[in-house]
């Protein structure tokens, strides 16, 4: 077993997000994975060493360089120091696998890794309490995903009234349970009159190019979930300005989730659905809905097995409650699909923070042992 590493002196590119600081890292290398320091305060990335899968360790006379592949980026981490390639090529060795003596060219390198991301200015993503899948049930375990008080930073408060939360109009109140035969059919979370969704669903349909009967999303092929519970409205004035909610649904096969996630894998999914969502808040201020696609894709870093997509647009609200950004995301792994729900002022600034509420659910969904308290 190789001894643990901490290494100074790095950079990395492309950013890991917008603005992220790209030289003067530090990299911790142990039995774990690698943790990635920058910033101060500091904000940290790790990455578990069983997410990595053909990793590249490079040395030239001038430089040492460790690249992977996030999604479909290429990260390339650089160092000048030279003095522990030895000590790090061992912990690559051990856990991951190539090293090289010389950088090969651009076009032989290939991989594919997924990065953690595990705590930012904003505080970490959560905390969870051990619990037995074969002992609970799956209202339960649907109840158990959503976001609550605990994953959030101290500045956050549930709304008292949450009718009053421009997102009530696309997440039910969360002492609300819906079954398979109180569910309206559809698998998004939209509890508001026919007229509204029919329009929302034709506007998702021909965004993302599906025909109603195919559909799986607001359309005829959608499967209902056995329960679906919504999370509290959680508010702070943090990032100029903030609420979140969740949804989670439980469904009865895996294989269901599975052919979901198919169609929400196609390329402009993330927009469509928050364009779609975006219509339904603005329905329920009586403003004009878009014709056509307003939001841009967006996708959360995660670094647990799963999926996920979501989008983000901006939709100016009347009442005094001015433009905020919609920001939706839609997160499937086995038995379940989740819908996350932000709006916020600063978005720029609450970006790190949506992802670790994305991998506080997504770690949920696929872990026997954590659940919500």
């Amino acid at each position: 077993m190789t001894e643990p590493l901490r290494s100074t002196g790095w950079s990395v590119a492309p950013a890991f997000t917008a603005h992220a600081q790209t030289t003067d890292m530090t990299l911790l290398f142990d039995e774990v994975g690698l943790t990635q320091l920058a910033g101060d305060p500091p904000v940290a990335w790790q990455t578990p060493w069983s997410e990595f899968t053909n990793v590249e360790l490079t040395r030239s006379r001038r430089s040492v360089s460790l690249g992977a592949t996030v999604g479909a980026v290429r990260y390339t981490w650089t160092n000048r120091e030279l003095a522990t390639y030895d000590q790090l090529a061992a912990l690559v060795r051990e856990h991951v696998g190539g090293v090289e003596r010389h950088r090969r060219s651009r076009g032989a390198i290939v991989a594919v890794a997924v990065i953690v991301l595990v705590a930012s200015v904003t505080g970490g993503v959560g905390a969870w309490l051990n619990r037995s899948s074969s002992s609970v049930n799956e209202l339960a375990s649907a109840r158990s995903i959503n976001l609550t008080q605990k994953d959030l930073p101290d500045a956050f408060a549930p709304l008292t009234d949450a009718s009053v939360s421009p997102l009530s109009a696309i997440f039910p109140q969360s002492t609300q349970v819906i079954t398979s035969t109180t569910m309206p059919p559809s698998t998004t979370t939209t509890t508001k009159s026919d007229a509204v969704f029919a329009q929302a669903a034709t506007l998702f349909q021909r965004c993302l190019g599906v025909t109603a009967q195919r559909d799986r999303v607001y359309g005829a092929a959608g499967q209902q979930p056995d329960y679906q519970v919504s999370s509290k409205i959680y508010t702070a004035a943090t990032y100029g300005g903030i609420e979140v909610a969740s949804t989670s649904q439980y469904y009865a096969t895996t294989t269901m989730v599975r052919h979901d996630t198919r169609e929400m894998s196609l390329a402009d999914f993330g927009s469509c659905f928050t364009t779609s969502n975006a219509a339904i808040v603005l329905a329920a201020f009586a403003k004009p809905q878009p014709t056509s696609n307003v939001a841009t894709n967006w996708r959360p870093l995660t670094f647990v097995t799963g999926w996920s997509r979501g989008g983000v647009t901006l939709i100016k609200l009347p009442y005094g409650i001015g433009a905020l950004h919609l920001v939706m995301v839609v997160v499937t792994s086995g038995h379940y699909e989740v819908t996350l729900g932000v709006l916020v002022n600063d978005w720029s600034d609450a970006e790190v923070f949506t992802s670790g509420l994305v991998n506080t659910m997504l770690a949920r969904m696929t872990s026997t042992s954590a659940r919500a308290v």
